[in-house]
């Protein structure tokens, strides 16, 4: 079954007073894209989360946020550089009494000096939390399959239906090639009396075979018969449940090759205005192909 690219999941839990969410997010690409959005305190976690993910998916972007509301997993905790701390005040003492200064000198200059104040973050022992992170990674991805199949589900109807249609448009032209080549002889034998008339005996072998050589160059048979050919792959390749975007790809620009070519061959209004509405289908069903996994 088909499977979009465009899905999203989340998932929260909790850990005494700390609050962890985890978001997935997946869009279009043309391979398996892992982007992680998570705090330094988690990066040593990375690759795990990664591995869950290639487990879960084989095409798209797949943004991983996870955010941390509390400090179950690290303390944070001021220090203060005392020596550094004396030698400042002494420094601010001798300048008071060299230049006779009589105003007090406010605290709040401390926390202008670089280096006397910094924090530090003090980890706590996370044997309980990775398990129930990884497994809330795992819920949330399982709700981006979700997610990307009923996506999914709504790309390949529309798809089908956009093949039918152009199965039908093909139907009808072949219903009218016999009567285009037959038109297309009386067309090349109508110039030719045209322009030579009863003036010049031409040999009725060779004109009947120069006929033929010209028509041949208007037959369309071969193209709709490959683009029978492409639909019925199309729609095989469409009910595999591996992924298929990149085939259905190809097979897209194969079809529109083969309209190509009957649309430049054509000499028939009828079978220009399938050609334009088969055209319109292929290039919107390309640009569904490209949300496939």
């Amino acid at each position: 079954m088909v499977k979009s690219m465009t899905g999203y999941g989340i998932d929260t839990f909790q850990m005494e007073e700390t609050s962890i969410t985890v978001e997935i997010r997946s869009v279009n690409s043309r391979y398996l894209d892992f982007i992680p959005k998570i705090p330094r305190s988690l990066h040593h976690l990375e690759m795990e989360i990664k591995r869950i993910i290639q487990d879960n998916f084989q095409r798209g972007r797949i943004e991983v946020y996870i955010s941390i509301s509390g400090d179950y997993l690290i303390q944070k905790k001021l220090q203060a550089d005392w020596d550094l701390m004396d030698q400042f005040i002494n420094h601010i003492k001798y300048a008071k009494e060299k230049y006779e200064l009589n105003k007090e000198i406010p605290l709040s200059i401390l926390s202008t000096v670089e280096d006397l104040f910094t924090v530090q973050e003090i980890k706590k022992d996370s044997s309980q939390f990775k398990p129930l992170l990884l497994q809330s990674i795992s819920h949330a991805a399982k709700q981006v399959l979700s997610s990307r199949q009923g996506e999914g589900d709504f790309l390949q109807k529309d798809i089908q239906n956009r093949i039918k249609t152009i199965e039908n448009m093909l139907k009808s032209i072949e219903a009218r090639k016999e009567d285009v080549s037959v038109h297309y002889r009386e067309r090349i034998q109508n110039r030719l009396q045209q322009h030579i008339g009863d003036t010049l005996d031409i040999d009725s072998a060779y004109l009947v075979q120069e006929i033929a050589l010209l028509a041949e160059k208007g037959d369309i048979a071969e193209e709709i018969t490959r683009l029978h050919s492409h639909i019925h792959h199309f729609r095989q390749i469409l009910d595999q449940n591996s992924p298929v975007g990149r085939k259905l790809d190809f097979i897209t620009q194969e079809m529109h090759r083969e309209t190509n070519t009957i649309g430049s061959k054509s000499v028939d209004s009828k079978i220009s205005e399938c050609i334009v509405g088969m055209k319109s289908e292929i290039d919107k069903i390309k640009e569904q192909v490209q949300n496939i996994e």
